[in-house]
């Protein structure tokens, strides 16, 4: 069996560092990523996709990515089920990323492209633990 997502796009927002209470390192953002064809006004639409990355890699994507970048995440569908406050069951949709690549260069100050950095695989690699911190 193979659950493999390799995905292309922009984050919507800086990611969202915290900790597990066991200490573990964990990253939220989202990305917008373009579908690949246009819908029937010839306009493209996109998708926002949820990601959420693990220890080094966490810690490494939230030091150096902010809203709009343009970065490629490999890693694996996971669908989550909770429950809300009010007793109602829900299920989330998001990729689980081992490799983020920034695919652009951040911009300084005075809006001159700096160098970027890798958070390669093997960063995030490791089982997640149970406890998600949201």
């Amino acid at each position: 069996m193979l659950n493999r997502i390799v995905l292309i796009g922009r984050l919507t927002r800086d990611p969202e560092l915290r900790y597990t209470s066991s200490g573990v390192a964990v990253a939220s953002f989202s990305l917008a990523v373009d579908r690949a064809f246009s819908n029937q006004q010839g306009e493209r639409e996109t998708d926002f996709i949820d990601i959420v990355a693990w220890r080094k890699l966490a810690e490494t994507v939230s030091g150096h990515l902010q809203k709009g970048r343009l970065v490629a995440v490999q890693g694996r569908l996971q669908i989550r089920s909770y429950e809300t406050q009010d007793g109602q069951k829900r299920k989330a949709a998001e990729v689980v990323a081992d490799d983020v690549r920034f695919l652009d260069r951040p911009r300084d100050a005075q809006g001159a492209e700096g160098y970027g950095d890798y958070a390669g695989p093997g960063a995030g690699a490791e089982d997640e633990p149970e406890e998600v911190p949201f």
